[in-house]
């Protein structure tokens, strides 16, 4: 008696290339100060022990006491609050930005992938273009015409980050499309809308997400040095880049914590999101190996 077996379908492993997240020290480590930072974000008027814009000049420049774990500033407002209320705004323009690019860096790098010819050529011109201006140079003139705050930043980053996600989806989409499977799907007359959006985009899905996790960490640190230079967001509202601008004045003075600590945050989060991208960058080609 003889028995066939018949050949499994060829399966992308999509989202589950993301799935072992517990893998090595560094990686839990960095998820775990990650996650800590996106809960102080939303549970900030719980955690945060005063008002982070309540001004108190009998309490300038305090240093660490059991009343405030951190000091003061010099309009005495407790930078422990500062900082837990900063992650808000920290987080919220990275997330903004790497949104938005993320979206349409998608869409045209499929869409160049996809079409080819024309379509491919005169998009990826016109990526090459984009990286010709400079992130920080387009959100102040941004800024000169829309005013300082955080939409000026925002729609400046979101238009320097879109080609880099572009190019890197164009390449992987041309490698998606070349493979046997979605050149089946085609025969059997699936639409091109189809296939890219049902077979195509979960495939390519993990690596996009790898990268995106590590544009949230750069998209952070231009944001804050916007705000840093007094582009960004505006005092009294608590950001990271803007304490560590007030804050110079009180390192002259001696007191080191309200420049010290919001710049420990920055480094901190931008090291996270770049351990937790280049961990699952790592991870999806080994699976693809």
């Amino acid at each position: 008696m003889t028995s066939t077996t018949s050949a499994a379908p060829y399966r992308r492993p999509g989202m589950r290339a993301l799935r072992p997240l517990g893998r090595g020290p560094l990686f839990a480590v960095a998820t775990a100060v990650l996650a800590a930072l996106v809960l102080a974000a939303l549970l900030a008027p719980l955690l945060a022990p005063y008002d982070p814009e309540a001004l108190d000049l009998s309490a300038s420049l305090v240093g660490t006491t059991g009343d405030h774990l951190l000091g003061t500033d010099q309009s005495g407002r407790d930078v422990l609050s500062r900082l837990i209320h900063g992650a808000r705004t920290g987080l919220l323009g990275p997330l903004l930005v790497v949104g938005v690019s993320t979206l349409s860096g998608t869409f045209l790098g499929v869409l160049a992938a996809w079409r080819g010819g024309w379509v491919d050529a005169m998009l990826s011109r016109s990526m090459d273009l984009a990286f010709a201006l400079p992130g920080l140079l387009l959100a102040i003139l941004l800024v000169s015409v829309l005013g300082p705050g955080l939409t000026a930043p925002v729609l400046a980053m979101s238009v320097a980050y879109t080609p880099y996600v572009g190019r890197l989806v164009r390449g992987v989409a041309r490698q998606e499309k070349a493979r046997p499977y979605i050149e089946a799907y085609r025969v059997q007359g699936w639409s091109g809308w189809t296939v890219c959006v049902r077979r195509l985009l979960p495939g390519i899905a993990p690596t996009v997400f790898a990268q995106s996790a590590m544009n949230f960490g750069y998209a952070l640190m231009d944001l804050a040095a916007l705000s840093f230079l007094g582009f960004g967001v505006q005092p009294p509202t608590a950001d990271w880049g803007a304490m560590i601008n007030e804050g110079q004045a009180a390192v002259l003075q001696g007191a080191m914590l309200p420049a010290l600590a919001p710049s420990a945050c920055i480094v901190l989060a931008v090291v996270a999101f770049g351990t937790v991208g280049e961990g699952l960058a790592d991870r999806i080609a080994k699976r693809e190996r």
